[in-house]
């Protein structure tokens, strides 16, 4: 039988696309053992973009996630996601000063992508980092365009394999995906690839990310990034839940414990009661996200940022306006900073 891993993303893409970054470090200490519980391969911990929505909204210090939450796990690898700089104008010093302290917390695995799936300048990053320790996950970004071919991915398969990353992550930010699509192109990854490992991460955007986790199982990816509820669905990574039951309905082995993160998933429902925090919830299928191509985590984020200077009733004029502008851009992807 064989096995399918997991990358847990509820305490940063989880959090990201469903909560806008509002959760507190005290929510996540208090159920971390716990988390540590549930068997994921490794886990999602942090992101530079926490610094300025802890400091400016939340009034914590953003240290004190990694100084506090990383005492509280033993057995699951903690990761930390984005381009080491993020896309803020600081010098190239202080981006690095910053992945040194976050390597010296324990976080010695990244996932990163560039915004235009440019592998020659993703290898300059990777080296600089190799040096200090750091496995890399590079992504390749899907899009849909008339740029975005199965051939143009063949050869962005070739080009992030050629630089020998740790893994490389077919990455659907922004949900758009289907079952046919996942069946064409998973194959063309996986064989481009090689020998490096592939993961698939998909947000739920057009509602089909569930189903395309299915096709990938059967099309030969056996690592799979799911998020715990209440912070699965929605704009997020489908439920741990869902994708291993549908594991071992196809015969795979799922390696988590459903049990241990029953819990995990009672303690954030809690949590989002009391704090006024969405719930993710399946999404009904929306064509509209083929023509914004917002990612997950920017919709949420959008919509908490408008709500902030009481314009959230703007948000569908803004999608619309995003959809003309891209185009008008020749449909670049539609990642951070676009």
């Amino acid at each position: 039988m064989e096995e399918i891993r997991f990358v847990d993303t509820t305490l940063r893409d989880g959090q990201s696309s469903v909560w806008a970054y509002n959760m507190r470090t005290g929510a996540m200490l208090a159920i971390a053992e716990q988390m540590d519980r549930c068997g994921f391969e490794s886990m999602e911990f942090f992101s530079f973009q926490f610094f300025w929505k802890h400091v400016r909204e939340k009034k914590e210090n953003p240290w004190d996630w990694l100084r506090l939450g990383t005492r509280r796990f033993k057995r699951t690898r903690l990761r930390l996601h984005g381009f080491p700089g993020g896309f803020q104008k600081i010098p190239h010093c202080v981006q690095m000063l910053r992945m040194e302290r976050v390597f010296a917390y324990g976080l010695t695995l990244l996932r990163t992508s560039n915004p235009w799936n440019d592998f020659d300048a993703l290898q300059r990053d990777i080296a600089e980092l190799r040096e200090m320790g750091w496995e890399v996950v590079a992504n390749i970004v899907y899009s849909v365009s008339p740029r975005h071919t199965d051939e143009y991915y063949a050869e962005k398969a070739r080009q992030a394999a050629a630089i020998r990353p740790y893994r490389i992550c077919l990455k659907d930010v922004d949900g758009l995906l289907t079952p046919e699509r996942t069946r064409a192109l998973v194959p063309i990854v996986l064989k481009n690839a090689g020998d490096i490992p592939v993961e698939f991460h998909a947000h739920c955007n057009n509602s089909l990310a569930p189903f395309n986790y299915v096709e990938a199982m059967k099309l030969g990816v056996r690592i799979l990034h799911t998020a715990i509820p209440p912070l699965a669905n929605g704009f997020a990574q489908p439920s741990i839940f869902n994708v291993a039951k549908n594991a071992r309905a196809l015969g795979f082995n799922p390696l988590t414990d459903d049990s241990a993160a029953k819990p995990v998933e009672e303690h954030f429902t809690f949590i989002a009661k009391r704090e006024g925090h969405p719930i993710g919830a399946p999404r009904e299928y929306d064509e509209s996200v083929y023509r914004h191509q917002l990612p997950g985590g920017m919709v949420a984020n959008l919509r908490h940022q408008l709500r902030l200077v009481g314009m959230e009733d703007k948000l569908e004029a803004t999608l619309e306006e995003i959809a003309h502008v891209r185009a008008e851009f020749g449909y670049p992807m539609m990642l951070t900073p676009l």
